[in-house]
């Protein structure tokens, strides 16, 4: 069931954006709602067939969107890509890193050529999309005032909060990305006004991440533990995206919004709730036999 948006339809009017990966999945949400807030918005992505799918999707609605093609690992593409992007909007004010690979595979089974693979999409390839887009977004910049610079969001995870089997990987590029969030946040902040944060989505319905990690022969009862007993949706990603990118998030700089119903907190409950009532009343009990714990003066 949709939802309505609760930011304004003219939210991000004016601003130019934008998205890696934005082809499919979050990214794509991502890049549908910043447009139908009033942003301009570009999509990387490295399938012509994708982009030129998503664009058409995307201009169907009447939104304005352009495709290119381009490699988050290739330097020369993420220049090319920037550089494109604000010779055809004017400028550069928000930039959406959520290009991603990933896989499930256990450390015995993954080579240093596949777990490079993941670190070079996600970490190397996050920073090298800030690195080039950095002229634009400060203060100063194409379309900027002297006191103004834009937004960079990096979609990262929480699978490195704690750990998470067959994910060393992913893990390990995502833990890279939010240290880079937190240092361009202090950094870039400081010197150019660009505010920096990052987004860890949960378990999201609908996605390529969900069919690859969590294919319906490995989710049964998979929701049973989950706080909200739910999947999120991509909109629910988008939203925050929202938030960051305007000015509601004005003053948020250097975090990290983890958007996963609280799933990263949670353990399978060991015991049901009925159980540990009756069970707190008998050890009680032994308690009290035993004199343990009881005060001397009711002895």
């Amino acid at each position: 069931m949709a939802v309505e948006s609760p930011f304004r339809a003219d939210v991000l009017r004016g601003k130019a954006a934008l998205v890696t990966g934005g082809g499919s999945g979050i990214g794509f949400e991502i890049a549908a709602q910043l447009a139908r807030h009033g942003a301009h918005v570009a999509i990387m992505g490295r399938r012509r067939e994708v982009l030129d799918k998503a664009v058409a999707a995307l201009r169907s609605h009447g939104l304005r969107a352009v495709g290119f093609e381009g490699d988050v690992r290739k330097q020369e593409d993420a220049a090319r890509v920037v550089a494109a992007t604000v010779q055809h909007f004017g400028k550069l004010d928000i930039l959406v890193n959520g290009a991603a690979g990933n896989f499930l595979a256990s450390p015995e089974d993954l080579t240093p050529k596949g777990f490079r693979t993941v670190v070079d999409i996600d970490t190397v390839g996050t920073y090298t999309m800030c690195y080039e887009a950095l002229k634009y977004l400060k203060k100063g910049g194409p379309g900027k005032g002297p006191s103004t610079g834009g937004v960079i969001i990096n979609i990262s995870a929480t699978l490195h909060y704690t750990a998470a089997w067959y994910q060393i990987h992913v893990s390990a590029a995502k833990a890279g990305v939010d240290s880079i969030t937190r240092s361009l946040a202090l950094e870039w902040g400081t010197d150019y006004d660009i505010r920096v944060n990052g987004i860890a989505p949960g378990p999201i319905e609908g996605t390529p991440g969900m069919r690859k990690l969590a294919p319906e022969e490995m989710a049964k009862g998979s929701r049973e533990i989950m706080p909200l007993f739910k999947l999120g949706e991509k909109w629910d990603i988008a939203m925050a995206a929202l938030y960051l990118a305007s000015d509601a998030g004005k003053y948020v700089n250097g975090t990290t919004v983890v958007v996963d119903g609280g799933l990263w907190l949670s353990r399978p409950r060991h015991i049901p709730k009925e159980e540990v009532k009756e069970l707190s009343k008998v050890v009680e009990k032994k308690v009290r036999a035993s004199g343990v714990g009881v005060p001397s003066s009711k002895l």
